[in-house]
Formats: structure tokens, C-alpha cells, sequence
């Protein structure tokens, strides 16, 4: 979904157009899963991939479907890529955007809301998205992509101070309101 700055619906493109030179400001987001102890699920983008092949960066990401919440795509995701159930996402960041230039000119340019997992049970990766998951303590993972000790996706590093002031303790993040989404986002 096509979105202007002020996060109002413009039209669909396929996916394969909103990912070049040229990339268009379009919907997506970002989701953080966490265990019963706290730790992150971090995970390793599968090598093949478009936009940063090979890189580290939080649980899961992508794209809503036309007219689909994206709490829902959040949760069907993270079916897809990880074969992780849950039964929603909680939204933390409603209003992230953010534009980032690979090296090879590709950009990502999304309107991206950040959202929350608590699941239960291991990470089973799909190869087509990852190419590999690591599980790390939150306060460790905040510390080390604050600091520049972790190499991550650039949206990653964006987001995880932002995180970070929410609170030491990622379970007990106060969950932002879905009236704080941008238009196109609220399904």
C-alpha cells in the first residue's frame, strides 16, 4: 500500500516495484518477539533476499495485504517466517518511518509501525526469510545496537533506542493506541 507523508492511503504497487532506486513511501512493519524470560528473537535475513541479504535485525517484518490490519499481517508473518503462533501483537511505535539506501542503491522507504510478540515455544525459520535466529537477553541486544556493538539492519538500529525508552523491561511495555496509527494503517 502506497502512502503519502501524512500516512494516507495512495494506492498498491506490487511488492517487486517498492523495492528499487526509486522506492515509493509505502505501508509496512516491524515486529519484536519476545519469550516468557524477556529475550528478543533476533534474526538473520536469508541471503537471497532483495534488501539487506545476510543482515541481523529484529524478529520480523513486511508488508499488510490490501485492506488487512496490520496486527493481523504482524501475526501471519511471523506464522510464515517463523512458524511462531500468537494470538495478536501489541502496536509500540505507531508513527516509525524511515527511508535507508543500500550500497547498491536500493532503498527502503516505509511508513513502518513497530509491534510487540509474547510467544511461547521455539522459532521454526523458513528459508525462503531467514537464514538464521538467535534468542539474547533484551537489555544485552538494547545495549550492544545502541552502543554500535551489534551490526543490524538500519531500521533496526532506528527503532531499538526508541524501544529502549519505553522501559527496561519489554513485558511491561504500555502498548500505544491503535487511534495513534496513520490512516492507512488502521485498516
Amino acid at each position: 500500500m502506497l502512502v503519502d507523508r501524512d500516512g494516507r492511503a495512495l494506492g498498491t504497487a506490487p511488492k517487486t516495484s517498492v523495492h528499487g532506486p526509486e522506492t515509493p513511501l509505502h505501508l509496512a512493519f516491524s515486529s519484536y518477539v519476545f519469550d516468557g524470560e524477556g529475550r528478543v528473537l533476533l534474526t538473520r535475513r536469508a541471503d537471497h533476499k532483495v534488501t539487506w541479504p545476510g543482515v541481523w535485525t529484529n524478529s520480523c517484518c513486511g508488508h499488510p495485504l490490501p485492506g488487512e490490519a496490520l496486527g493481523r499481517a504482524v501475526v501471519r508473518r511471523l506464522a510464515y517466517e517463523l512458524g511462531l503462533r500468537s494470538a495478536g501483537a501489541d502496536l509500540m511505535l505507531p508513527g516509525f518511518s524511515y527511508r535507508a539506501v543500500m550500497a547498491n542503491g536500493i532503498v527502503e522507504h516505509e511508513l513502518c509501525p513497530v509491534y510487540r510478540v509474547v510467544v511461547e515455544g521455539p522459532a521454526q525459520p523458513n528459508p525462503e526469510e531467514v537464514g538464521e535466529t538467535m534468542w539474547m537477553p533484551w537489555k544485552e541486544f538494547a545495549e550492544g545496537a545502541q552502543n554500535g556493538l551489534l551490526a543490524l539492519s538500519p531500521w533496526c538500529r532506528e527503532q531499538v533506542p526508541l524501544l529502549a525508552e519505553l522501559g527496561c523491561d519489554p513485558l511491561t511495555w504500555e502498548p500505544a493506541s491503535a487511534a495513534e496509527l496513520p490512516p492507512a494503517a488502521r485498516g
